[in-house]
């Protein structure tokens, strides 16, 4: 499970990965203000990509490893059974009920309630991919992700949206927009208004990101070496890059839309991203400077929840300002100890960094206490 950290026998520097992905997600999520933000922390406009892109198809790839991980043996001992489907059904609806939970949060407004989310897409591709590694073996696995690229770059260019040209990736346009408006209705994301970000028909090429994980996890539960893993991780990434970056003349890299593109390029990143973690952690035994991600990343689900309740609370509360009107407890805090020493960019990125110090804090209390909470 990607969220759940097992706090014996497992790999740190997966640990040190997912906390630094959690950690970055927590970060781009709570700035002082959105007007206010240095680029590497906003997602591309659409087409394109900038380092806050690369978060959400990371945890989808650590959580592909953690499934090979944590049912890997009991496949290959050939004990997969009733129970083990369960467990993994009810995962995922905890999971997704938790995001229905977050984005109903505190009114619940079931008529207009976000159904997407980021919660939502990893229950998900979690429970597909689960069900995908726990029935096929590893060609097979490979086979699948790679036609869930193909058969959705085939439907996004060749197919058309109704009052639009076949291969129409604005976002209006594109038939995976299309998709959510008729399905999803009133539950589309406010925000994006004629899209959802988590939509239906881009969780396709998302189930293939997770895939491209469980591929990472056969690899590291190999007999190979633990130079022949890194070197191995490092040369598959590197070809995951170039292919997806040869494919976005024709089908553009775009977070949104989760193109195939999109899929091999943030697969390529994150497979050397982990080659380095697990270099530098788990083969030269480099830890003390990774303590605080290690802390992050064996409660990824409680930072994410809590941090996110945080923020609806902060929002709820209500202060009063000189003027007589009122404004949000987060606002009020960003304006009277950020903004009063800082630039607004500044102060923005100062409070995003204290909020998450503030959430290293509360995380560390159940790191010591060893309190690993799962679903």
């Amino acid at each position: 499970m990607a969220f759940a950290a097992n706090p014996s026998g497992r790999l740190v520097s997966l640990d040190v990965f997912r906390g630094l992905t959690i950690a970055a997600m927590v970060l781009v999520n709570n700035p002082g203000t959105w007007s206010s933000i240095y680029w590497p922390l906003e997602h591309a406009e659409w087409h394109g990509w900038t380092p806050t892109d690369l978060v959400f198809p990371f945890f989808l790839f650590i959580v592909g490893i953690s499934i090979t991980l944590a049912f890997g043996r009991r496949v290959e001992e050939g004990t997969v059974k009733r129970d083990l489907y369960l467990k993994v059904v009810k995962r995922s609806a905890i999971i997704f009920g938790l995001g229905l939970f977050l984005n109903g949060f505190p009114y619940f407004q079931l008529s207009t309630i976000r159904i997407a989310g980021v919660l939502q897409r990893i229950a998900l591709c979690y429970l597909i991919a689960s069900l995908i590694f726990l029935t096929t073996k590893i060609r097979t696995q490979l086979l699948i992700a790679l036609a869930l690229l193909i058969v959705y770059w085939l439907v996004m260019t060749r197919l058309a949206a109704p009052g639009y040209a076949p291969g129409d990736l604005s976002k209006e346009g594109s038939i995976a927009s299309f998709v959510d408006r008729v399905l999803l209705g009133p539950h589309i994301w406010r925000q994006g208004k004629v899209y959802d970000p988590e939509g239906l028909l881009s969780t396709i090429p998302a189930v293939a990101t997770t895939l491209f994980g469980i591929l990472t996890g056969h690899w590291l539960r190999s007999e190979h070496t633990r130079i022949e893993k890194v070197v191995g991780l490092f040369v598959a990434g590197i070809v995951c890059v170039v292919l997806g970056w040869s494919w976005n003349p024709f089908f553009p890299i775009n977070k949104a839309l989760w193109t195939s593109s999109y899929v091999l390029f943030t697969a390529g990143l994150a497979l050397q991203l982990l080659a380095i973690c697990y270099w530098v952690i788990d083969i030269k035994a480099y830890r003390r400077w990774a303590w605080p991600f290690e802390v992050f990343g064996v409660n990824a689900l409680a930072l994410f929840v809590g941090s996110g309740l945080m923020v609806k609370l902060m929002a709820l509360i209500k202060l009063p300002r000189e003027d007589g009107t009122q404004i949000s407890s987060q606002g009020w805090i960003f304006r009277k100890l950020f903004l009063t020493w800082a630039s607004p960019i500044n102060a923005s990125l100062a409070y995003a960094i204290a909020f998450i110090l503030l959430w290293l804090f509360l995380m560390w209390l159940l790191y010591r206490k060893r309190i690993y909470i799962k679903v």
